[in-house]
């Protein structure tokens, strides 16, 4: 499952969510440390990992 990286916009606390894609498109993301729903997404990096070997 993706991970979703956040800020909060009230405390600036950023936190990390793991959920599928689906959840994701639906999700109300409150921060944990204030509960405040003002959080925006941020760009993240991810990693592939595979079965074959180059």
């Amino acid at each position: 499952m993706p991970t979703y990286e956040y800020v909060c916009q009230g405390c600036n606390h950023e936190f990390s969510v793991i959920h599928s894609i689906s959840e994701h498109e639906k999700a109300k993301v409150a921060c944990p440390k204030c509960k405040s729903k003002k959080v925006k997404q941020q760009v993240s990096t991810f990693q592939v990992k595979t079965s074959k070997k180059s």
